[in-house]
């Protein structure tokens, strides 16, 4: 309770469990689906857009929530329009965005620090508007959890899903939004490197230990928010990264489940 009593602690817990509650539960359908490299093709994207943000003098999370949902929708409109798999889909435009990303450093002649912070994450420095934007994300997927059961049937069957009329690709569409604003509000906080393990870890430990995707989710969530609280703690504590330090506890529990599941 001591370590409560600092501001920044405060806004670090918030921050860290509005992203794990999210990306736990998005994690779910990302696991399902087998599209765990999405997250790490989504966070690379929103490097890109973040690399455009500092080029261009502005806020660069606003420029990389619009970045990263073009790279998202993209990648959703070519593995439709083509007979590429989603793997083949998301290596293709993750190249270029991280091309991009680096073409856009590389016009900023001054000296970028703020890179760093995007890149491994900064949850202990994290501001108001950062907790704003976290709470947002939070308000808009409770917002569309009454399409939790339309999710859930297209993940288990995409082609019976389909046959019963049920809309799959605007759904996709939708699921690609909701997975692109989280991982983005995710790389101010964790980086770029690590937010993509936040939207696996969780659900894959969960995975371990159930087959009914309700409790998945709700195993998942547990995780991720638990995780959330013994790595800030622990980091703080013994001073080492933050972010380094939640992914590590979520890693410990991963193969905990997997060496004691039954």
């Amino acid at each position: 309770m001591e370590y409560l009593s600092y501001t920044f602690i405060q806004k670090a817990l918030l921050g860290g469990l509005a992203v794990s509650f999210t990306t736990s539960i998005l994690g779910v359908f990302v696991v399902q689906r087998g599209l765990s490299f999405l997250g790490s093709g989504l966070a690379h994207a929103a490097f890109g857009g973040v690399a455009l943000g500092l080029l261009l003098n502005f806020e660069p999370l606003w420029i990389a929530i619009p970045f990263t949902l073009i790279v998202a929708l993209s990648m959703s409109w070519v593995h439709n329009k083509s007979k590429l798999g989603n793997d083949a889909t998301i290596g293709v435009l993750f190249a270029i965005a991280v091309a991009l990303g680096v073409v856009f450093l590389s016009l900023k002649k001054s000296y970028v620090a703020d890179i760093y912070g995007y890149l491994f994450g900064s949850i202990l420095t994290i501001k108001n508007t950062d907790l704003i934007l976290s709470g947002l994300v939070v308000i808009i997927l409770l917002a569309f959890l009454p399409l939790w059961g339309r999710f859930a049937y297209t993940t288990f069957d995409h082609e019976l899903a389909m046959a019963d009329h049920i809309p799959v690709k605007k759904d996709d569409y939708l699921l690609m939004f909701l997975i692109s604003i989280s991982i983005v509000i995710g790389v101010k906080i964790l980086g770029t490197v690590l937010i993509a393990s936040y939207l696996v870890i969780p659900a894959a430990s969960a995975r371990l230990v159930t087959n009914r995707l309700m409790s998945m989710t709700l195993v998942s969530v547990i995780i991720g928010l638990l995780s959330t609280i013994i790595g800030l703690f622990t980091s703080f504590i013994w001073d080492i990264p933050s972010g380094a330090t939640i992914i590590l506890t979520q890693g410990l529990i991963f193969f905990s489940f997997l060496i004691f599941k039954k």
